[in-house]
């Protein structure tokens, strides 16, 4: 186990009660006039919103509202929450929504500081060392924001999309009430299962060794949204599925799934390598979403690096989908291995999730635009389990362009040709 870091300073409301005493929370917590960011509508038509701002001006916090988040926040968003917090003089910000408003909401809460276009921070990766205050009221489960180090922001002029990190800007409160979720479509649930799945994944292939307790924590949290996933989209109104979904989404991404896994104290477990190539796809396909193309990439990256370090592998394919190989030979683990990862690719497409880039009308022309800005934001190599190049990076968005065939093979004979 390396050294690490863990800072979690969010408190957690959580429950079909959660929301009932924000205002007071937040007030007795020094927010006096907050910016209220939230996304395209829905809040609205549930009645959330307006339980927000009643329970705030009931408890004396003035707010200013910035509606219109989108999916894959764009930083012209983001320099218009900056505009209103520095006219009003506000000192908050509250985001009500998913991942992707809460992400505007800290861009936001850090960009006033500083006295440049805000993108410079994301272009240039700059230091963040200040924020306002953030509370988050999550109704779309998925990205974990309401309690992480980490912001990413789309510049649709630049065909970029970008992360920051910094414990700066983690939330000072999340508010968590299940019920919120009831109404989730079932591609937007399946789409952040996934995309919390995935999270887990990039710290768990992180290019260390056994890490006992950590890699029980997450071995359990992904368990927890193969067996708890389905039944939310079966049954939206399965309390119990909801708020397991909901809670393994933060713990998710909290790092406590990452602790003593990350190669440099303090810093983050995992490279990161498929959120990184996915941010290229939603970069410029603004109408995908992440947790989407992540359940193309990350099982396709799976295939492209395992064989760097087999018993990492082995030990998920055993321990998330209890598969074993038959013997200790070669073609034995690559069998157990390659049926791990089909598992996985399987469990995304059971919830509804595209097996192929070309589902987003993607193909093989755009994947040089894909790599272009790859690049610019990554470098020529980056990843901690296998690095990647730039011609590692290609080979995974070709083999993403086609649904994968899993392997089966009738004889010894084909087994033994497969595994050359």
């Amino acid at each position: 186990m390396n050294d690490f870091v863990f800072y979690s300073p969010t408190e957690f409301h959580f429950g079909r009660t959660a929301t009932d005493g924000m205002g007071k929370a937040l007030s007795e917590a020094g927010f006096k006039c907050a910016l209220v960011v939230c996304g395209q509508g829905s809040v609205k038509r549930s009645g959330v919103l307006d339980q927000v701002k009643r329970s705030l001006a009931e408890a004396g916090v003035d707010l200013i509202e910035l509606g219109g988040a989108r999916p894959n926040p764009e930083v012209g968003f983001v320099r218009k929450g900056i505009e209103l917090v520095r006219a009003h003089g506000l000192d908050s910000v509250v985001a009500v929504g998913g991942g992707s408003v809460i992400d505007a909401a800290k861009a936001i809460a850090f960009g006033v500081f500083y006295e440049g276009d805000v993108w410079d921070i994301f272009s240039q990766r700059l230091p963040i060392e200040r924020a306002l205050p953030i509370a988050a009221l999550v109704t779309i489960p998925a990205a974990g924001s309401e309690a992480s180090a980490s912001c990413v922001i789309s510049n649709d002029a630049e065909g970029r999309k970008v992360g920051v990190g910094s414990d700066a800007f983690r939330p000072r409160f999340a508010f968590m009430n299940p019920e919120h979720t009831f109404s989730l479509p079932a591609y937007q649930t399946a789409a952040g299962v996934t995309d919390m799945f995935a999270h887990i994944c990039e710290r768990y292939f992180s290019g260390l060794g056994t890490v006992t307790v950590t890699d029980g924590i997450a071995t359990s949290l992904l368990r927890t949204l193969i067996e708890h996933g389905p039944r939310a989209i079966e049954h939206p109104e399965d309390y119990e599925a909801r708020a397991n979904i909901m809670w393994v989404g933060m713990l998710a991404h909290n790092d406590i799934a990452g602790c003593g896994r990350a190669l440099n104290p303090g810093g983050r477990a995992g490279g990161w390598e498929s959120h990184g190539l996915e941010h290229e796809v939603s970069a410029h396909f603004v109408d995908v979403t992440h947790g989407a193309g992540l359940a193309v990439i990350m099982p396709n990256w799976m295939r492209y690096v395992w064989s760097a370090d087999p018993s990492r592998f082995l030990s998920y394919a055993r321990d998330v989908f209890g598969i074993e190989p038959v013997d200790d030979t070669a073609i034995a683990i690559r069998d157990a291995v390659e049926a791990a990862i089909d598992e996985t690719q399987e469990f995304f497409m059971s919830l509804g999730m595209p097996s192929s880039l070309r589902e987003f009308g993607i193909d093989r022309s755009d994947i040089e635009t894909f790599i272009t800005t790859l690049e610019k934001t990554k470098g020529e190599r980056f990843g901690s389990f296998r690095p990647l190049d730039m011609e590692d990076s290609r080979a995974i968005y070709r083999m993403s362009l086609e649904p994968h065939e899993p392997n089966v093979w009738e004889t010894e004979e084909e087994r033994e040709a497969q595994a050359g």
